[in-house]
């Protein structure tokens, strides 16, 4: 009798946890929310595996959020042929990831790099700490580890709920926002319509995010809130940016003695952002240098009238319309100025 009453409840506890559940996802479904893929490290890994693929057939991205955002991969592959392995990670500065690319002899491929002076220029510790953790992750991975990544994927296609970063337990607890207090840190809050993520690494925001002003300032105060703390810092001292110039260098040269081919990028900003960014660092010490230090190609926004007056909903990234434009005048301008240094023809490398 015990047995058979343990075998009710527990049966019990599963029908009432199944129904808690799709309750759950019903409600999320019915706010308009869409699948988004957690982009932790085994999502990043298993993008990274990827980069050692033909360069004939393809073009690796990193950088910061912004490349994550502009880059429409769809419109990409469909004008280049090329397939796009984006590496990119939001709030974070990209060169760690350089310099695993250019530590491993046997990637000798394309790579694409975004720079967000304020990320790209940096050496705060949090800045490089997603980089770090994906990278440790991807070269210590285990056989579990890669089997629970892959029974895992076909739930994230399936259930909106697991969202962690959205709609986990912990992510609810945090939109409470309660305040910072000594020794406790509270991270502003994105609204979830900010960044869908899709299995292969595109972030983008919904209609509902571009065309509601509400939302766009509240992640416009986001920008302010990291503005702010930013506030009567120091600049850089020379010797610690030319330290940053000499290892990029390092990692480009590389990268290029095994016959790879390295371009940067400058994606588009507005507003007060943008304006913020060009005071703080001057194209001539910081975009210039960087091109004229590792003697490669780039393509800076503000160069090419067809690309240079995006107005980006929250002054920092493109919505997903502006970034299909942007994506294919950007390919035109790889094509047709910087072809020799940087092709994108399946005959050459």
């Amino acid at each position: 009798m015990e047995n058979k009453s343990l075998l009710k409840s527990a049966i019990l506890m599963v029908i009432i946890t199944l129904c808690v559940v799709l309750c759950w996802e019903m409600y999320l479904r019915n706010l308009g929310v869409n699948n988004s893929y957690d982009d932790g490290p085994p999502l990043w890994s298993h993008t990274r595996e990827k980069v050692y693929q033909s360069p004939s057939s393809t073009v690796v991205f990193i950088g910061s959020s912004r490349n994550k955002y502009d880059l429409d991969i769809a419109t990409w592959k469909k004008l280049t042929g090329f397939d796009a392995v984006q590496l990119a990670i939001e709030g974070s500065c990209p060169r760690p990831i350089l310099e695993d690319l250019a530590n491993d002899p046997s990637f000798k491929g394309k790579i694409i790099i975004d720079i967000t002076e304020g990320l790209f220029f940096s050496n705060a510790p949090p800045n490089n700490e997603k980089p770090i953790e994906n990278i440790k992750y991807y070269h210590d991975r285990t056989p579990a580890q890669q089997a629970s990544f892959t029974l895992n994927i076909p739930l994230e296609s399936l259930f909106v709920f697991l969202d962690k970063d959205n709609f986990s337990l912990n992510a609810k607890l945090d939109e409470m926002e309660i305040p910072s207090r000594p020794g406790v840190f509270m991270m502003p809050i994105f609204p979830w319509e900010f960044n869908r993520n899709t299995f292969d690494r595109q972030s983008a925001m919904t209609k509902d995010f571009v065309n509601d002003p509400k939302l766009c300032n509240q992640v416009k105060g986001v920008w302010h809130f990291f503005s702010e703390m930013r506030k009567g810092a120091p600049p850089m001292p020379e010797k610690e940016l030319d330290a940053i110039f000499k290892s990029v260098k390092i990692a480009v040269d590389k990268i290029k003695s095994r016959g790879g081919k390295v371009l940067f990028v400058r994606t588009p900003s507005s507003g007060p952002y943008y304006e913020g960014e060009n005071m703080a660092f001057p194209r001539e010490k910081y975009w210039n240098k960087l091109l004229q230090t590792t003697n490669c190609p780039g393509i800076h926004f503000k160069d090419y009238p067809v690309i240079s007056n995006f107005s980006c909903p929250e002054f920092s990234h493109l919505s997903p319309a502006d970034a299909k434009t942007f994506t294919e005048h950007f390919i035109e301008i790889l094509k047709n100025e910087k072809g020799k240094e940087f092709p994108l023809s399946k005959n050459q490398n």
